[in-house]
């Protein structure tokens, strides 16, 4: 059976965490920074975890 490739899409977008956790950037952080608030861009900062709906979909993407 053939090795299963990384979907390198979901590659860079996704990392995994010491415990096998998904994390992924924060959206609306790219341009037209101006008008976003700084304490909005400072959460935006932190990555944050995948949600369980859509963990396997990932999980899968990410051998």
């Amino acid at each position: 059976m053939p090795k299963q490739k990384t979907h390198r899409g979901a590659a860079k977008r996704f990392k995994r965490t010491a415990t096998g956790k998904l994390v992924m950037r924060k959206a609306y952080k790219n341009h037209i920074l101006t008008k976003k608030s700084t304490k909005r861009k400072r959460k935006m900062r932190k990555g944050t975890l995948i949600h369980k709906n859509d963990f396997q979909r990932i999980k899968r993407m990410i051998p």
